[in-house]
């Protein structure tokens, strides 16, 4: 039997990128869209057994092409709805259309996995295994607060952990977003502070990976910058990736660490988070 096609919209790229890997892990061929009016087109020439679709898209919004494609007298296709901020009119338009929807929110994956689930019954085996290995990648919580630093100044990463360690608090430093992506796998911090500007991925690369995985997604992320970043760029960093928050803080660099400190000591003393679908 050839491999079940699914065609994904979304304009966010991350949470593109890890639906599309998910999907294929469980044997699905997979094609994306980053707007609205691509998905129509490539959903009219290629006719996909599913469309998972954000709602809110330049060009066209997810609602209405999907309203567009399945029509009457249109090939079928089921569709999985996607919105970060769920109310009663989506509901309602979506299950009026028969269509899934699922919600950008702790419990995301496992809203389009039970989705995928009905639509694909035959694949209920490889789409469990899947969620069972994102869950399996979670770490034990430890016990002892930890922070993780990532900068690809060293000098500024032993400045910080001297003076986190003064109070009481492991630290783990990365000079980089793949290194302090393995590190947070596999130790868990309690918090992340990054530097914004990193020469092999930044603060935005970062979180992005962060928050696709269980393990990770729920770690608190705090960013440095040596210099004051515009309000688009706060805003992108702060916005929710896959249902999880952004940056919690964002603090200039300075000699000065009082607030950055007063933040770290809030989210160590609060314990590290986990995914609660994990």
């Amino acid at each position: 039997m050839s491999a079940r096609r699914i065609l994904i919209a979304d304009d966010d790229p991350a949470i593109l990128k890890a639906l599309s890997t998910r999907c294929r892990r469980m044997g699905f061929e997979v094609d994306t869209a980053t707007n609205g009016l691509q998905m129509l087109l490539k959903a009219r020439r290629t006719s996909p057994d599913l469309i998972i679709v954000d709602v809110n898209m330049p060009e066209l919004d997810g609602l209405t092409a999907s309203f567009h494609l399945l029509e009457p007298g249109g090939p079928p296709v089921d569709v999985i709805v996607v919105t970060g901020v769920s109310s009663a009119e989506t509901l309602e338009r979506c299950e009026a259309m028969g269509m899934f929807l699922a919600c950008k929110r702790t419990d995301f994956w496992l809203d389009i996995s039970r989705a995928l689930i009905e639509i694909f019954p035959q694949m209920a085996e490889a789409i469990a295994t899947e969620t069972d290995a994102l869950a399996a990648a979670a770490k034990e919580v430890p016990t002892q607060p930890r922070v993780l630093v990532v900068d690809d100044d060293e000098q500024v990463g032993q400045f910080l952990a001297s003076r986190l360690k003064k109070l009481g608090i492991d630290v783990l430093f990365a000079p980089n977003a793949a290194r302090a992506l393995r590190l947070a796998a596999g130790h868990f911090p309690s918090v992340v502070v990054t530097d914004y500007h990193m020469p092999e991925g930044d603060a935005d690369f970062l979180i992005t990976r962060l928050r696709s995985y269980p393990a990770t997604a729920l770690i608190p992320v705090i960013v440095l910058s040596a210099k004051d970043l515009d309000l688009s760029t706060e805003k992108l960093l702060k916005r929710d990736v896959l249902g999880y928050p952004g940056a919690i803080g964002i603090f200039k660099k300075s000699f000065d660490v009082s607030g950055l400190f007063e933040t770290i000591q809030h989210y160590c003393c609060a314990g590290p988070k986990r995914d609660p679908a994990a």
